[in-house]
């Protein structure tokens, strides 16, 4: 007879989005969950949230006493690096002791809220597009970056309701400076899905930068004929100037490494520069500053000298990145507003680690491109002075994705509103954790994060515990994209216990845990969201 660690196999089919879990009768799994998962359903299409009604109301007065003082809603800044790892700031074990300090990112840790259970995506345009729909990529279609030479069926912005768009129509003025990467074609620029404008580049660095270096891409730069031929797919390397219903401008083209080293203090400078402009208006903003670094390939910024302790490539772009961090943050204090300003920090994934040594550090197992712990956990810091309590740190859940409740919430757009403001015919993935950032002692509201690679749903974080039913898997030392296999993980899911195996090398199972049914349960409910609320296919 089977037991049931050997009927734990499951299949999800995307198609239909149908989870079985043959080996636990309903009962069982009801039951077990009734205790565990502490979430209760706001509405049919939200991801279901822990409800924590006291905390959230003193988090409402405390906004709305801040409201009557300043006469205004508050700015809110997200700033995100580009594939840096967990552990490349020092507030999260790295900084000088790995060859780069990082006193500013630090002082908005010590100043503020550190998050060190804090997800992404397992790469950049699925965690990009998921912060500003508050939708998982598996939902919305844009499952992995957009590449040169790829040719999409439809636009997946069309139809989706995204945070700027809903920002402004609160009265915000919302702009992205740097990256997008996601989508170049007139309808998927920043300025068309709803900023009011856009300052930086459609793509990545090592998408502009291999067509001018010929070190790396000797075969391409050095060929003339494969050069005329990748001219003609390649991704745009202007740097552009866009706005919303008006003109998008091409202002200087990338010729040079030098040039790529040199675009990071353009687009601080730039940001630095509209911080003082808007701050002198009677209207909050919206600002969403996206670092090209450290994405490699990086080129140091020749104007600006060594600024690390290692001087290799990556650990400049991270010096410089903490630079301008600590340039930006003082522009707010500068133009008087830092107290009426939210300041999110964080990384779009873990690090690249493909491209080693031009690469970051995790002390998780894997990096970008795969759901183990090293690609998904990403430090979060949420700085603001006067409303976060200085030196707090929490482990509770947090999805990036969370970012467009709190975002809307400090709009005045309140969960409850929210039902008027989405179509309801589809499925929302965030939860509203302002109360968790600003309360002095906040607790998440997130029962569980889940992880898709592509289209594949691969894992579950609920509390501590850590299962997943498929695995990305590396065939060489640091070769987690170029070089790894999918795999499933054969006759049970490898649960890990992350307070004490934060590496994922040992799974727990039946062994020494009791909620492996609940978690397969979650999972379970998950999938069944995608047979209501179909996915999206738009090529990719």
């Amino acid at each position: 007879m089977k037991s049931k660690l050997q009927c734990l196999i499951f299949t999800i089919v995307v198609a239909s989005q149908a989870v079985s879990l043959p080996a636990f009768s309903p009962r069982l799994a009801a039951d077990e969950t009734a205790t565990f998962d502490r979430s209760v359903k706001l509405a049919e299409n939200f991801e279901p949230a822990i409800p924590r009604p006291d905390q959230d109301q003193a988090v409402d007065q405390k906004l709305a006493n801040l409201e009557k003082k300043m006469g205004r809603k508050p700015n809110i800044l997200w700033l995100v690096v580009d594939d840096m790892g967990y552990g490349d700031p020092g507030c999260y074990g790295g900084g000088g002791a790995i060859g780069a300090a990082t006193p500013n990112i630090d002082r908005l840790a010590k100043e503020g809220l550190k998050l060190t259970s804090c997800y992404s995506q397992q790469t950049c345009t699925p965690t990009r597009s998921a912060i500003l729909t508050g939708r998982l990529p598996m939902r919305t279609g844009l499952i992995r970056p957009i590449l040169a030479g790829d040719t999409l069926t439809k636009n997946p912005w069309e139809d989706e309701t995204s945070l700027p768009k809903l920002l402004g129509q609160a009265g915000y003025y919302t702009l992205l400076t740097g990256k997008w990467h996601v989508g170049e074609p007139k309808g998927m620029r920043p300025h068309d899905i709803g900023f009011d404008e856009f300052y930086g580049f459609y793509p990545a660095q090592k998408e502009i930068s291999q067509g001018v270096d010929a070190r790396r891409f000797p075969d391409l730069v050095n060929n003339p004929e494969r050069l005329r031929a990748f001219e003609a797919i390649k991704p745009d390397d202007h740097l552009e100037h866009g706005f919303k219903g008006g003109k998008t401008e091409q202002l200087s083209q990338i010729q040079s490494t030098e040039d790529m080293g040199r675009a990071e203090k353009k687009l601080a400078d730039f940001t630095i520069a509209r911080i003082k402009e808007l701050a002198k208006k009677d209207q909050p903003f919206f600002l969403e500053h996206c670092f090209m670094k450290v994405h490699c390939d990086n080129f140091p910024n020749p104007d600006l000298g060594p600024l690390s302790a290692a001087r290799y490539y990556y650990k400049e772009a991270v010096a410089e990145v903490d630079l301008h961090v600590g340039e930006i943050v003082k522009a707010l204090d500068d133009a008087g507003i830092l107290d009426n300003t939210l300041v999110f920090f964080t990384s779009d994934n873990g690090p690249q680690m493909d491209g080693w040594p031009d690469a970051g550090y995790t002390p998780f197992r894997g990096a970008k491109g795969t759901t183990f712990e090293g690609g998904v956990r990403v430090p979060g810091i949420a700085y603001w002075k006067g409303m976060i309590a200085p030196g707090r740190e929490s482990d509770e859940l947090f999805d990036l994705m969370d970012l467009f409740g709190v975002a809307l919430n400090l709009a005045g757009i309140k969960p409850q509103q929210l039902a008027d403001k989405l179509p309801s015919d589809r499925y929302y993935d965030f939860i509203d954790q302002t109360s968790l950032l600003l309360a002095d002692e906040g607790e998440s509201k997130r029962e569980a994060v889940y992880f898709w690679w592509g289209k594949e749903l691969m894992a579950c974080r609920m509390k501590e515990y850590k299962a997943h039913v498929k695995v990305s898997l590396p065939e060489a030392t640091h070769m987690h994209i170029d070089y790894a296999t999918l795999r499933d993980v054969g006759l049970a899911p490898w649960l890990f216990n992350l307070y004490i195996d934060p590496k994922e090398q040992m799974p727990v199972g039946h062994r020494r845990n009791a909620w492996l049914a609940s978690v397969l349960a979650k999972l379970r409910q998950h999938g069944g969201t995608f047979k209501k609320y179909p996915p999206k296919n738009i090529g990719l």
